[in-house]
């Protein structure tokens, strides 16, 4: 009985550390935040924290794979979309991540220090980019075949056009919020990638 109560107990627990941590890294970093100071903001010691998270490594790896999982959501990826359609997605998950800010920081923030190959989120950030940009190409291949894309568009080569545009809009948004219409400048973006590709 008391190792069911336990259960979800532990399970809130370790929600409430993930999302402690993801706006400590979103607006931190890695390097600038402290597996002390995010048991501190949980109202934890070290030990109890290091209890659901063995490393500061595995926190942000668990972190990265909430944020990831939430935009799976949201793209409701897993019913596999077919040409224009993920496009379309991809569009409407700009505007929603325009009502998430801490998430789009978090992302921003742990891409561009993941440069570096000895950085914990280098393979994480190298491995989706490559996850998205395939699945983009894939999508949009099945439209070429489907007679809804032109044939010979460079579906990969547009495909990692789109994220290249989603992620410099996502850092120039959040450096100027009030002058940046993230969401309005990707959809009329996506609508001119769509104008210039359908079949």
């Amino acid at each position: 009985m008391a190792e069911r109560r336990s259960r979800p107990r532990g399970a809130a627990r370790r929600e409430m550390i993930l999302d402690v941590a993801l706006k400590s890294f979103a607006e931190n970093g890695f390097h600038g935040s402290s597996i002390a100071d995010i048991a501190a903001l949980c109202g934890l010691s070290q030990p109890g924290l290091l209890h659901h998270f063995p490393s500061k490594a595995a926190l942000l790896a668990a972190v990265l794979e909430y944020r990831d999982r939430i935009d799976a959501q949201r793209l409701e990826w897993s019913d596999a979309p077919r040409g224009l359609d993920a496009l379309r997605r991809l569009a409407r998950l700009v505007d929603h991540n325009a009502h998430v800010p801490g998430l789009v920081q978090l992302f921003t923030v742990v891409t561009g220090e993941s440069v570096t190959a000895d950085h914990p989120a280098h393979q994480w950030a190298t491995t989706r980019y490559h996850r998205l940009e395939a699945d983009l190409a894939q999508a949009l291949s099945h439209g070429v075949a489907d007679g809804a894309i032109r044939p010979g568009t460079d579906t990969r080569g547009l495909a990692r056009q789109v994220f290249a545009m989603m992620d410099g809009l996502q850092l120039q948004w959040l450096l100027d919020p009030d002058n940046v219409d993230m969401p309005g400048l990707f959809r009329s973006y996506i609508e001119t990638v769509i104008a210039a590709i359908a079949a």
